[in-house]
C-alpha cells in the first residue's frame, strides 16, 4: 500500500495563498495596504498604506514648491500670463495623461508652433491624446545637450524631435527632463516655424522653468524617484 507524499503544512499553505494571488491579482494590486506589507522594502521610509493618497499628498508637496519657485521667478524675471496660466493648468491636472496633455498642447504659450516630449528607448507606453511623445534612439538626448546640460536652441532638426511636422522649424528649444534615477533619457521640445524664436535670457528662462515643473509632475505622478 503506498502512502500519499507528505506535504509540510507551511509549503502548502504558501501554494493555496499563491493560488489564490493569481486568481484576484486586480483586486491585490489596488489594495495599498495590502502591497505595503508584502513589499516592506519598497514603502519602508514612507510607510505608506494607501497608494492613490500618496500620490495626491505628494503631488500636494510638489505642487506647493513649484507655486513658491514661480512666485520668486515672477518677482525676479517675470513670467508671461499665458505661461503662468499654463503652469496652473499643469499643476492641476488630475492624471498623467492630462498633464502630459497641457505639455505638449503648450507652444502657444511660448510663442510656437509645436510641442513634444521625446523619450530615450526601444518601447514606450502610449499616453492618449498626446501624439507628440515620441520615441528616439538612446544616445540622442546626450549628443544634443552633452551629459549634464539642461537646454539648447537649435535652428535645426525639428523632423527627428517632433516627426515630419516639425520639417519645417527654424528654431527649436530643447529641455531635458531629469525623471529619476533609472528613467530613460527624455527632453521637452518646442519648435517654431519663424527663426530666432526662442533667443534671449526670458524666454529660455520660461521654458527651462516649465520643463522643471513638467518633470516633477511627471515623477510624482508615476511615483518616480529623484535623481
Amino acid at each position: 500500500m503506498e502512502r500519499a507524499a507528505f506535504i509540510d503544512p507551511a509549503e502548502a499553505a504558501a501554494e493555496a495563498i499563491k493560488a489564490f494571488v493569481r486568481m484576484n491579482r486586480t483586486q491585490l494590486a489596488a489594495d495599498g495596504e495590502l502591497l505595503a506589507m508584502l513589499l516592506p522594502d519598497r514603502f519602508r521610509d514612507c510607510e505608506i498604506r494607501d497608494l492613490q493618497r500618496h500620490v495626491i499628498e505628494q503631488l500636494v508637496r510638489e505642487n506647493a514648491a513649484l507655486r513658491a519657485e514661480c512666485s520668486g521667478l515672477k518677482s525676479r524675471q517675470g513670467i508671461g500670463e499665458a505661461v503662468r496660466n499654463l503652469l496652473l493648468e499643469l499643476l492641476d491636472a488630475r492624471t498623467f495623461e492630462e498633464a502630459v496633455g497641457f505639455a505638449v498642447g503648450s507652444p502657444v504659450a511660448f510663442g510656437a508652433d509645436l510641442a513634444g516630449i521625446c523619450i530615450e528607448g526601444e518601447a514606450c507606453r502610449a499616453v492618449a491624446g498626446a501624439q507628440r511623445v515620441r520615441l528616439v534612439a538612446p544616445g540622442l538626448v546626450a549628443r544634443i545637450l552633452g551629459r549634464d546640460g539642461s537646454g539648447v536652441i537649435l535652428s535645426n532638426g525639428g523632423e527627428v524631435l517632433l516627426g515630419p511636422a516639425g520639417r519645417d522649424c527654424k528654431s527649436l528649444a530643447v529641455f531635458r527632463l531629469r525623471l529619476g534615477i533609472d528613467a530613460p533619457a527624455a527632453v521637452f521640445v518646442l519648435g517654431a516655424r519663424a527663426p530666432f524664436c526662442f533667443e534671449g535670457e526670458e524666454s529660455s528662462a520660461e521654458i527651462g522653468y516649465f520643463a522643471r515643473a513638467l518633470e516633477r509632475t511627471i515623477r510624482a505622478w508615476l511615483d518616480l524617484p529623484k535623481r
